[in-house]
């Protein structure tokens, strides 16, 4: 195919595939969608939508919510159908990426898609994030570009400390880099920088109506920035991007938050309760999370991936992501789909036993 750029051509696809299951754990959804009531009046006001007219041009009047909601400047607000379109507009506009390792697979998906020079740096021991190595990066005698800096982290939970990203926020500053904190699980953590970014152009912070506001289907995302970075990056995106019933969903949810609020506390709740539990697994060792999710490393992950499905539970191999072998990721569900998996969890540790006990006395 000589009509497309030959880098394109040997990309891997995205790393996902669905499989089918009674309970689906596998993409950090919320288990808990719009409540009855507010279906009940997204589906009138989707009824009075006029669908044959085009949306606005960059859901503008969405825009004016969402500001207001977050207290930022509507001019810093920059709305795409999905966090992805966002990072890929970054991504686009920047000299060269920077990441830390393992990470949020996109934003080295985004830097390969466009051919744009992309850098991680390791994660230390226990998923510490790696300030020393950051700071060397920022400070390179290299054009600076977009470092994204998910937190609380994915794919593995983990919540850097706000001193130790303050200081690569004020060196992102002093070498002239753009710093992204992608905040998709901010409401499952114990602090955010949202207000450390405002007024500050060197700092973007980016969120997503996918996680905690159970809205995943819907797609949106949205960036809070500088004017001058929104401005860019919204003309990376393309004009009428945002479908109106996207806007519309959204626009009734930021009119009743509090039913996120109520649906993050039995989250949180559920991803403790199923943290104790399986800290008592034989041979799985979960890691602490500040996120809608659990990451467990196990002996086998393709074992126990597929022991798991065997049982009707769907969770998310991480086991390709170097320093990851054996992982597996477990969204937090509803109680009776986290008490599924743990009996499943627990069922595939006693069959092990029992295989072991078979194999010894042969």
């Amino acid at each position: 195919m000589k009509a497309f750029k030959p880098h394109l051509l040997d990309l891997p696809d995205y790393p996902y595939t669905a499989r089918q299951a009674l309970i689906k754990l596998d993409q950090n959804e919320s288990p808990y969608g719009l409540p009855p009531e507010l279906k009940a009046e997204l589906a009138a006001r989707l009824e009075a939508l006029p669908l044959n007219r085009y949306p606005e041009m960059h859901a503008e009047a969405l825009i004016e919510r969402i500001a207001d909601f977050e207290g930022w400047p509507a001019a810093g607000v920059v709305v795409g159908p999905g966090s992805n379109t966002i990072i890929t507009a970054l991504v686009a506009a920047a000299h060269r990426v920077l990441d830390v390792h393992p990470s949020f697979v996109h934003y080295k998906r985004a830097a390969e898609l466009l051919a744009v020079p992309y850098r991680a740096v390791p994660l230390e021991k226990d998923f510490a994030l790696p300030v020393e190595g950051l700071l060397a990066a920022l400070a390179e005698d290299e054009p600076p570009g977009v470092f994204f800096l998910p937190n609380p982290h994915t794919p593995t939970g983990h919540f850097f400390m706000q001193e130790r990203v303050q200081a690569l926020c004020e060196a992102a500053a002093q070498h002239d880099w753009l710093m992204v904190l992608d905040e998709a699980y901010y409401q499952f953590a114990p602090a955010d920088l949202k207000r450390q970014a405002l007024g500050q152009p060197h700092l973007g912070v980016l969120r997503t109506f996918s996680k905690a506001w159970g809205l995943a289907g819907v797609r949106a995302g949205y960036l809070l920035a500088s004017q001058e970075t929104a401005r860019v990056v919204r003309q990376l995106l393309p004009p009428f991007g945002v479908p109106a019933p996207t806007a519309l969903a959204v626009e009734l949810a930021l009119e009743h938050p509090g039913y996120v609020t109520e649906a993050v506390e039995k989250v949180r709740r559920e991803r403790e309760r199923v943290y104790l539990e399986l800290k008592a697994h034989p041979t799985w060792t979960p890691y602490p999370s500040h996120t809608n999710f659990l990451l467990v490393r196990t002996p086998d992950a393709e074992a126990a991936y597929e022991g798991l499905l065997k049982r009707g539970v769907l969770v998310r191999r991480q086991d390709h992501i170097p320093g990851l072998e054996g992982a597996i990721r477990v969204t937090i569900g509803t109680p009776v789909e986290n008490d599924a998996f743990l009996q499943a969890a627990f069922e595939l540790a006693r069959e092990e036993k029992e295989s072991e006990g078979a194999a010894s006395e042969d």
